[in-house]
């Protein structure tokens, strides 16, 4: 019998990552549009029968299965992709390969192909008729006929049969080695037309595919395969067209954005690149030709004079003619590895750049060093207090982004950063990472010099969620465990429930299995950033550190996050880097920075009835903007005009003070 949907009813072992939730509902808050669960049933494979849905259940157990994709449903998933590509065989790859080297709109690459097919019968004909040659000079020396001349006679003297059949010899090798050349620098333009045509055709396929292919796919391996594609067509074109089909004849004669619409200008722009490497590869294809036919006809002109000398010494009788086959081979011998120079020398020469290139990297040295036998640094959530003392950093010479910046964070407190752009307040994230140096000053943590204990401890003290989550394309479990590579998969459903997570999970079609997509593109925002929230939690760091978490979320979602990370902080030492100040009013202590000092410090409360306070002001204009956002759709038109100059105004104002400081957008 065959089953489509349901489980039996006897007890099957699943791993842990692979639980699903068993409640079914007819509908997901916030979807239009009904889930509704599918009819199961039973086809009798005897009789064809069909067997009612009560008569299942009543002896299987049905297993849910979502059938709305909606981002409330659970997940943020738009589609439910079945991503499997399907193969296209050899014979269309060759027959869309042909249509490339005699392309019906391009008559000068045709003419080319034309022209590279006679030069190949040439070659093939001329290296044909090299062993006859030396075939029928052996003959004329074996015969020793009494009609042979004399080279040693009057000028007039004609050349022997062997010494014609040799210089033959030469010169059909030479000639073999000149069509074959000449063949490779005419096809080389048509083979490089292919490989930029099939390449801009590829490049812009994929601009035109639907986001889901996209999200579904690593970025890195659409490009491998597009750099190993248009490699590999080179070679499949030289082989079809002068390796396959020469082959036979001689055995005859000897037995490969979306969002602004921008998608053929960007096949442009890089077919412009294209046409680059296009040129470049036709020069270095010249090049090679004119090296591997000097080569070939220096080595034909040395063969046929030493071939001439030992024919001489043949009719002088001091040599047989076994001494010239032997003398031929030893020369063949030796011609083997000479033709291998040149490439050898290119392929050493090209692996020595790499090289380089690879040992530069290897000898660029830190500028963050660690101590010889640097302590840990020994931390505790009862002792996780962070100490900046007159700390100066610049990121530029001359322009300052902390000047004199000193601060405490106790320990098991949340202490909020805020201030206008460039106040620099990203700077102290990194500074305590040990991603900087500060110039001036030092930061202490547990009172310990963080200069003085080794990185390793200290980056496992920290915990960040920054503002813009790094997820990789793998599971959702993958990436909640990434926080701590050795947690169970029972402390990574806990610190997923603890983010308000693991329902949302359970929801999605392979629960924590699920591929995020690249970057965590399957995901919603705020998905996301609870994702990364729950890994640091995991981390279990004395220390948590929120880089703007919500910056980038709706208020709605901001605030269900904030919930979460205010169950996550308690008894811990958290640092909140701050824009929306809504964010921080139930911290501690707040700290505003302006063009880097610390201007104030204190509560919310506080700092809002301290008259003139750089918070209060920063607290109303952004309360100014909600407020006015509101009322703009209620104001009639004419009203919302009198007041654009004004507004105007403000912004500027307001985009002025937002640049004070270093005008470094990483600070």
């Amino acid at each position: 019998m065959f089953l489509i949907g349901v489980k039996p009813k006897s007890p099957v072992r699943l791993s842990p990552s692979h639980k699903q939730n068993t409640k079914l509902s007819a509908n997901f808050r916030g979807c239009k549009s009904k889930c509704v669960l599918t009819q199961h049933y039973y086809l009798n494979k005897n009789m064809g029968s069909q067997c009612s849905s009560v008569d299942v259940l009543q002896h299987l157990q049905v297993t849910e299965k979502r059938t709305c994709w909606h981002g409330n449903a659970g997940g943020g998933l738009s589609a439910d992709p079945q991503n499997v590509l399907k193969e296209v065989n050899s014979a269309k790859i060759l027959s869309a390969m042909l249509s490339y080297v005699w392309p019906k709109d391009r008559p000068d690459l045709r003419a080319r192909v034309a022209i590279s097919l006679g030069l190949l019968a040439g070659a093939k004909l001329t290296n044909v008729v090299v062993p006859f040659m030396f075939k029928y000079a052996v003959d004329e020396l074996n015969q020793m006929s009494g009609h042979m001349l004399n080279l040693n006679d009057a000028p007039s003297t004609v050349a022997t049969m062997a010494t014609a059949m040799l210089i033959g010899y030469g010169v059909s090798r030479t000639c073999s080695a000149l069509f074959n050349e000449l063949r490779n620098t005419v096809f080389g333009k048509v083979a490089q037309s292919s490989i930029r045509r099939i390449a801009k055709n590829v490049f812009l396929h994929l601009h035109n595919l639907d986001l889901g292919f996209h999200l579904s796919r690593q970025t890195g391996a659409l490009s491998k395969a597009i750099d190993r594609g248009t490699r590999g067509i080179s070679f499949v074109l030289s082989a079809l067209v002068f390796n396959l089909g020469p082959t036979v004849f001689e055995m005859g004669l000897v037995s490969a954005i979306l969002y602004f619409n921008n998608e053929r200008y960007e096949a442009e722009r890089y077919d412009e690149f294209l046409k680059i490497y296009e040129s470049s590869s036709l020069k270095t294809t010249s090049t090679l030709a004119m090296l591997n036919f000097g080569q070939n006809a220096i080595f034909s002109v040395g063969l046929t004079a030493i071939m001439l000398l030992a024919s001489k010494s043949i009719t002088a009788g001091t040599m047989t003619v076994g001494d010239l086959v032997m003398v031929n081979g030893l020369l063949f011998q030796l011609s083997l590895p000479l033709n291998f120079l040149g490439t050898v020398y290119r392929e050493t020469r090209q692996a020595l750049i790499d090289m380089n290139t690879l040992f530069t990297l290897l000898s660029v040295d830190t500028k963050i060093k660690e101590r010889n036998l640097a302590p840990p640094l020994r931390v505790t959530p009862q002792d996780a207090t962070i100490r900046f003392e007159d700390v100066y950093f610049e990121y530029l010479e001359g322009q300052k982004v902390l000047n004199g910046v000193s601060f405490e964070v106790p320990a098991g407190k949340k202490v909020a950063i805020v201030g206008g752009s460039g106040s620099g307040k990203s700077t102290v994230v990194r500074l305590l990472f040990r991603f900087y140096e500060p110039q001036r000053g030092n930061i202490y943590i547990a009172g310990q010099n963080i200069r003085d204990v080794s990185l390793d401890s200290l980056r496992k003290a920290l915990g960040v969620v920054p503002q813009d989550a790094v997820l990789f394309h793998n599971t959702i479990f993958y990436n909640l465990q990434y926080g701590n590579i050795h947690a169970t998969p029972e402390e990574v459903y806990q610190v997923a429930r603890l983010a308000g997570l693991h329902d949302a999970i359970l929801r999605m079609p392979h629960g924590y299995d699920t591929q995020v997509g690249e970057r965590g593109l399957k995901l919603s925002g705020g998905e996301k950033q609870r994702v990364a929230i729950a890994r640091s939690i995991l981390k279990n760091p004395p220390i948590l550190l929120y880089d703007e978490a919500t910056s980038s979320l709706d208020s709605i979602t901001e605030e269900n996050i904030l919930s979460s990370m205010r169950e996550m902080v308690k008894d811990r030492t958290s640092l909140f880097i701050a824009h929306r100040l809504s964010t921080i009013v139930d911290a501690d202590e707040i700290i505003v920075l302006s063009q880097g000092k610390v201007a104030e410090r204190g509560s919310h409360r506080t700092l809002l009835s301290t008259p003139g306070s750089l918070y209060a002001e920063l607290w109303n204009a952004q309360n100014s903007k909600i407020l006015n956002s509101a009322k703009s759709s209620a104001e009639p038109p004419a009203e919302r005009l009198s007041q654009k100059e004004e507004e105007r105004k403000k912004l500027q104002e307001e985009i002025l003070n937002s640049v004070k400081g270093c005008g470094n957008c990483s600070c």
